[in-house]
């Protein structure tokens, strides 16, 4: 089988996430509303108030459960992307041996020489510096800890050629997520499978699953503790050694005559935590009702809930913090984390024809002090975000780029989108808007957003793609200065130096069909006439890059980009990694990397995921292993593979992924 043939799971999650997303979006749960311009008001500070009592929590949620017929009333998450997956697809008759390593290239091919000193590496590729995000691969520079097939490989790099030291299976759940500090790894996870605990009420579907590890030694990790969440895993960030875990419960739908009946444990789910260390198991409440807020006006049954870790003492060392409203983006400075989710629809549950317009509520928390997370503020702005990129905090304001999409009842759009980047400020409790600018894309949605210091770049599309180039230099009066079109979109931007841009996205025809990864090298060192310097054209090809900034890669010493790329075309396909020199005003492919093809009569190339530098090799990672290639010129030096259990067919279809309200 080929590989544009075959398809592995992580590609068919992800297929199937994008066209979710599509549906909702095009299905239409937001509504537009006029664009006033900034206005300077008076500010209003407000809070939202904290439940004196485990009494009046229960009072406020059976009461709002009935006025919504006992659904939540949040709408499902647009956008939403299932995490990165590198697994095994099942296949008949093949005993998965692994390939054997390559030999080990000298020094002079260009390996690397074992020492003492840690080499310069490259992290995951992050929003803000200093603040790290969870994804399946990470490393010191010394060790490389990957995820595969559910397991959990340790790969010495410090020698010539990687070394699979240990392996760890891991638990029975989905999507795992690591964040390393020191020598120990937290890894979050998901499971699902419903627990009734009454006839008439069933708690959320989903579960979080966090676990401490210690890799002080790679060729015996060992599992410390492990936590299992009520809810769904939103994401999460580390700050020095402090780790923040965004987790969403939802009540399932409870039975208009059982609302009275319902009990605290239904809207306030309970953590187990099972310590190998002391063989003890402790179980509460997911947070105390005193340390849960609500939103003034109602929004939703939801509990957003944050997790404070301090990796260095342990999973037993949790601060909680929640608020009683949605949460489906997370989005963290160095000293704030942003949550945003979409705000209840009245509509959606009154089955009325004209809906109210929806906003995005947006809840900051203040992390400046190590281990300690407390609710600093709220605020809202017109219409959905994007992702994390939506949101970007810059001398004390919060940019917000958003997406007012018209909604579609019985068919029929009720106006044009439209598209804005507003500004808030937080006074007191409340996070204000201060300044915004609008009419970006009328009749389009937006694709890429990249805030970089005082200056902002939004792509939105529906045939063109309008490259809008902001300035943000006044908070109260932001402004668009520039606008570039070209055929096709970026869905991913990264800066590359002051003045230049790399966009990873789609190139399109004239009427707006889509033809293949695209990467385009803007010059934005005139905001006023952005202009494209280089652009590469791969026909019938996709990127995960696209639409999941972990995978992709810039190191900026060797001036390199690497993206995964699956492609068929004209008869030809190919499934791995593709690396572009980036210049001045140029984009060179300096080579593509594929790891060694499954054996077996339907051999098929591994899709690649993750790429990543140690030294002065470039390694990239599929289920199947780790490669290393040279950094100069991308030729092969050598791939250890990961061993592997022969896999089922048709083991059955996996558990559906419980949506994040």
């Amino acid at each position: 089988m080929t590989a544009s043939a075959h398809r592995t799971p992580s590609a068919l999650h992800v297929g199937l996430a994008a066209l979710a997303a599509l549906a909702v979006l095009t299905a239409g749960l937001l509504a537009p509303a006029a664009a006033p311009a900034a206005t300077k008001r008076a500010v209003k500070p407000s809070t939202l108030p904290a439940f004196p009592s485990c009494a009046s929590l229960l009072s406020y949620a059976r009461r709002n459960a009935r006025a919504t017929g006992g659904r939540t009333g949040v709408p499902t998450r647009a956008g939403v992307m299932l995490p990165q997956v590198l697994e095994a697809p099942a296949s008949p008759g093949v005993a998965f041996d692994a390939p054997a390593a390559a030999p080990a290239p000298s020094a002079a091919q260009g390996g690397r020489e074992s020492g003492t000193a840690t080499p310069e590496f490259s992290q995951t590729n992050v929003q803000e510096a200093g603040v790290d995000e969870p994804d399946i691969v990470k490393t010191n520079g010394r060790t490389v800890f990957a995820v595969a097939d559910g397991k959990l490989h340790a790969l010495d790099v410090t020698g010539a050629t990687p070394r699979l030291v240990g392996t760890l299976e891991l638990d029975g759940a989905y999507g795992h997520q690591l964040l390393l500090r020191g020598d120990r790894l937290l890894v979050m996870s998901s499971s699902f499978g419903g627990v009734p605990f009454h006839s008439d009420v069933i708690i959320s579907a989903s579960q979080v699953v966090i676990s401490e590890l210690d890799v002080a030694d790679p060729a015996a990790m060992t599992v410390r503790r492990t936590m299992t969440a009520e809810g769904a895993f939103v994401d999460a960030r580390l700050t020095g050694g402090t780790a923040r875990v965004v987790v969403a419960a939802s009540p399932s739908a409870i039975r208009p005559a059982a609302v009275g009946r319902a009990s605290l444990r239904t809207f306030v789910p309970r953590t187990v935590l099972r310590s190998r260390l002391s063989g003890k198991t402790y179980r509460r409440s997911m947070v105390a009702c005193d340390n849960v807020r609500h939103p003034r006006r109602f929004s939703g049954l939801d509990l957003l809930t944050v997790l404070t870790i301090d990796l260095d003492k342990g999973l037993f060392n949790v601060d909680r913090d929640a608020i009683m409203a949605g949460a489906q983006t997370v989005y963290a400075s160095p000293t704030g984390l942003y949550v945003a989710s979409q705000r209840y629809v009245r509509a959606l549950e009154t089955g009325r024809t004209v809906p109210e317009r929806s906003r995005t509520d947006i809840h900051r928390f203040d992390i400046s002090r190590p281990d300690v997370t407390s609710f600093a503020s709220s605020g809202s702005v017109t219409g959905f975000v994007l992702n994390q990129y939506s949101m970007s905090e810059h001398d004390g304001a919060l940019r917000v780029a958003s997406t007012e999409q018209p909604v579609w009842f019985e068919g029929r759009p009720d106006g044009d989108s439209e598209s804005f980047v507003t500004v808030l400020s937080e006074h007191g409790r409340s996070l204000d808007m201060i300044g915004r600018v609008g009419g970006l894309g009328r009749g389009e949605r937006i694709y890429a957003v990249r805030f970089v210091g005082d200056k902002g770049y939004v792509v939105t599309f529906r045939q063109v793609d309008p490259l809008y180039t902001l300035d943000l230099s006044k908070k109260t009066e932001p402004r668009v200065v520039g606008e570039l079109k070209i055929l096709g979109y970026s869905a991913y931007l990264h800066p590359i130096s002051e003045d230049l841009l790399l966009g990873v996205g789609q190139d399109a025809s004239a009427q707006g069909r889509t033809l293949g990864t695209q990467l385009s090298l803007f010059d934005v060192s005139n905001p006023r006439l952005p202009s494209r310097r280089a652009q590469v054209s791969l026909a019938g090809a996709s990127s995960s890059a696209e639409f999941d900034p972990h995978a992709f890669l810039f190191w900026q010493p060797a001036d390199l980009a690497v993206i995964p790329l699956n492609s068929f075309s004209s008869g030809r396909s190919f499934s791995g990694a593709v690396g572009f020199r980036i210049g001045t005003a140029s984009l060179t492919e300096a080579g593509r990397i594929a790891h060694p093809p499954e054996p077996g009569a339907d051999a098929y190339t591994p899709e690649i995921g993750r790429s990543l530098v140690i030294g002065d090799a470039l390694y990239t990672l599929s289920y199947a292993g780790l490669a290393a290639n040279r950094l100069d010129n991308l030729a092969s030096l050598s791939f250890t593979p990961f061993p592997r259990e022969p896999r089922p067919v048709n083991p059955g279809p996996l558990p559906p992924p419980q949506p994040v309200p």
